[in-house]
């Protein structure tokens, strides 16, 4: 079939998505955002080690959890009245975020933070695949979609960097709510309505059961990075494992499931998803751990440390502009391993990182990463979406985000865990130290800084030494264990991959339809 032949977008569409990309934009600002504020938050609210985990990391688990259940409920109601209950959620969720006064309070905003992230995601992409019939727009579309949310993330520290430098840490999320009430206005005018014709009622097992698989996972890694390994960690991490298998033989057995696991059938959707949940898992937690170290190991100020991060900005702009480009003359899968090339470069940089002067290591290494991680966001998404079945695209749509958005908080998780207990080892506290200063200087990096501000000039030098060799120790890890992912992926991509020619080819026709809008 002829591109050409499908209805083309008009300014209305176009409009449609800038409208769409708002909402992505502010969820993963949310992800990145927290990075630079996490030493005055701190100072302000003494979390533990696991509570300070549990604040970076339950946002993206929950949007995780229920990005599948909220994917159907959006089938069901409409996508556009989902994002739109979203948005006023998620606007009261960021003013109780923003004036939390306890640890506690902060996880439970935090949470429902995610939950109605969670109603957001799904459904901006699946309007996409409804308002850009025409495959060429679809995958300018998507590119530019994923501009706002990659982007988000690299844009969020320069945000975060900013508003920290006039106003308290709860400031970086009252941001959510102008943009939200934009969002509630321009909808309705801009977005038509769509729902799946003859959709099922929503399994509540299956809702329950994914939950189940995916919250003790995460009491686990949680456990295991506060406590080292126990069998309260073990076992939850089973019980996760056990409840995600009974989830997956349900889906089986149901007529209407909430997970369509035929999509995994399909070689192509299989290995862009997997390809996509290594990279992702790797972007969030180097970006807490290189905000931590441009503030605390390198003394700089919010503003100064987003300044820095403005590079990664540039080359993720510089990435989703050549990509397409590229990806027409050569074949996807060259263009992905040749960013991921690029990425691991980035990797090498970051792990020369030592105690202080690791600036320009950490500026270029970071910009290399998310330069060569553009290819695989734009293709990758793009060719989940492109290849699912016309009456599976909306669970294509929402499987890519699940898997990115657990894949992402798993990582900060994940690096942030293993940088935990590489510091936790290399730490040495000073002698005259009592021991609960030395133990929390030796729970986190900020904590050190929260100690040495109440010791004597020469204790405080010798014990921040220590930590920030201790810390970059622990970067240099991360950094490592992020250098073995990629090539992974380069892997993978070219066992499954390769025979894609490249885009534009007759064999690369788009065969899949966007449902009609409901009336």
């Amino acid at each position: 079939m002829n591109d050409f032949s499908r209805p083309q977008a008009g300014r209305r569409e176009w409009a449609g998505l800038a409208v769409l990309i708002l909402p992505t934009l502010l969820l993963s600002i949310d992800m990145s955002v927290l990075h630079l504020a996490v030493p005055s938050l701190t100072e302000d609210l003494r979390p533990t080690g696991a509570q300070l985990l549990w604040i970076s990391d339950i946002y993206g688990f929950l949007i995780a959890g229920f990005l599948i259940t909220m994917g159907t409920l959006g089938d069901r109601i409409g996508r556009r009245r989902l994002l739109l209950l979203g948005g006023v959620a998620f606007a009261a969720a960021s003013v109780l975020a923003a004036y939390a006064t306890t640890p506690l309070l902060l996880i439970l905003a935090r949470a429902l933070l995610g939950v109605a992230g969670a109603t957001l995601m799904p459904s901006t992409l699946s309007l996409i695949s409804n308002m850009f019939l025409d495959p060429r727009q679809r995958t300018k579309a998507v590119s530019l979609w994923m501009t706002g949310f990659t982007g988000g993330m690299v844009v969020g520290p320069l945000v975060g960097g900013l508003l920290l430098e006039w106003f308290w840490w709860g400031a970086v999320f009252l941001l959510n709510v102008p943009v939200m009430v934009v969002l509630l206005v321009a909808g309705p005018l801009l977005l038509p309505e769509y729902r799946a014709p003859g959709a099922g009622r929503v399994d509540l097992v299956s809702v329950v059961l994914s939950l189940g698989a995916v919250l003790p996972t995460i009491y686990g890694v949680k456990e295991f990075a506060a406590n080292g390994l126990s069998w309260p960690s073990v076992l939850a991490v089973v019980a996760g494992l056990v409840l995600g298998t009974v989830f997956i033989r349900r889906q089986r057995l149901l007529a209407d499931p909430l997970l369509d696991l035929g999509l995994f059938a399909n070689r192509q959707v299989s290995a862009c998803l997997g390809t996509l949940m290594l990279v992702t898992l790797l972007g969030p937690g180097l970006s807490l751990l290189t905000g931590q170290y441009l503030q605390l190991a390198e003394g700089l100020s919010p503003l100064a440390a987003g300044m820095w991060m403005v590079p990664m900005t540039a080359a993720v702009i510089v990435g989703f502009v050549i990509t397409p480009r590229l990806a027409g003359r050569f074949r996807p899968a060259h263009v992905i391993v040749g960013g991921l090339a690029l990425a691991v470069l980035g990797m090498v940089l970051l792990a020369q990182v030592e105690g202080t002067g690791g600036l320009a290591y950490v500026v270029v290494g970071q910009s290399l990463f998310f330069a060569g991680s553009s290819p695989l966001v734009v293709l990758g998404i793009d060719m989940v979406v492109g290849a699912a079945p016309p009456e599976r695209s909306g669970s294509a749509a929402a499987l890519s985000e699940t898997g990115q958005e657990f894949s992402a908080a798993l990582g900060l998780a994940v690096l942030g865990s293993l940088s935990a207990v590489v510091y936790r080892t290399s730490f040495t506290a000073p002698a005259d130290l009592d021991g609960a200063a030395a133990e929390t200087a030796r729970g986190t990096f900020g904590g050190a800084f929260a100690v040495a501000a109440d010791q004597p000039a020469e204790v405080a030098a010798v014990l921040l030494a220590d930590a920030r060799a201790a810390f970059t120790d622990g970067l240099a890890v991360a950094a490592v264990a992020s250098v073995v992912i990629l090539l992974a992926a380069a892997v993978l991509v070219v066992t499954a991959l390769r025979h894609l020619p490249p885009l534009g080819s007759p064999a690369t026709a788009d065969t899949g339809h966007a449902e009609a809008p409901s009336t």
